[in-house]
């Protein structure tokens, strides 16, 4: 059997297509959030979905990691990995990564493939995303106690055509899934 028809098989079996759903945006922005409430919204609609959080893996799979652009590059590729093992086993794949270049989410673009992949770029602004920030990671990075903090002293590049782009600061976390449910659940439904 080829991977395609085990693929096929495995989305029948679950009533549903894999895919991933890619948050990105700064710290702070409500990925986290966002990517834990939309799963149990799924599982409450019969969905088999699973989130991989960045603090999460950066604990585990990726504990080797700084976060230089090369090690953060490398971060990214792992993780799209995964996604594309979950997403090809017929799962809905939630990721909730900074992701700060468009290089890098293109690289796990590519790996998952272009017609899985639903990148969703939380636009959440700076000044909210600091206002947010329960571990005080804003305020060591304005410090110089954290180097390479993504919207201080490293570059957050916004995605230019991205699925989605919300900004939280003005919608509900319930408003804010679902909105994204509307626009997905028809493109991982089999009818």
């Amino acid at each position: 059997m080829d991977n395609q028809r085990s693929l096929i098989d495995k989305e029948l079996l679950l009533d549903q297509k894999g895919i991933v759903i890619w948050f990105t945006g700064l710290s702070g922005a409500g990925k986290s959030t966002l990517a834990f409430e939309l799963e149990k919204r799924f599982f409450d609609q019969g969905f088999f979905s699973q989130v991989l959080d960045g603090d999460i893996l950066r604990l585990g799979l990726c504990s080797d990691l700084g976060y230089s652009i090369s090690d953060r590059k490398e971060n990214i590729r792992r993780i799209a990995e995964v996604s594309k093992l979950f997403c090809n086993s017929g799962i809905i794949t939630i990721t909730a990564f900074i992701s700060p270049t468009i290089e890098m989410r293109e690289l796990a673009r590519s790996i998952i493939g272009k017609e899985r992949f639903l990148e969703i770029f939380i636009s959440t602004p700076l000044s909210i995303c600091e206002q947010r920030d329960t571990k005080g990671l804003y305020q060591k990075a304005r410090q110089g106690e954290i180097l390479n903090f993504t919207g201080i002293s490293s570059e957050y590049e916004e995605p230019k055509k991205p699925f989605l782009s919300i900004d939280t600061s003005d919608i509900s976390i319930e408003n804010t899934v679902e909105l994204i449910l509307s626009k997905i659940l028809p493109i991982v439904k089999y009818y």
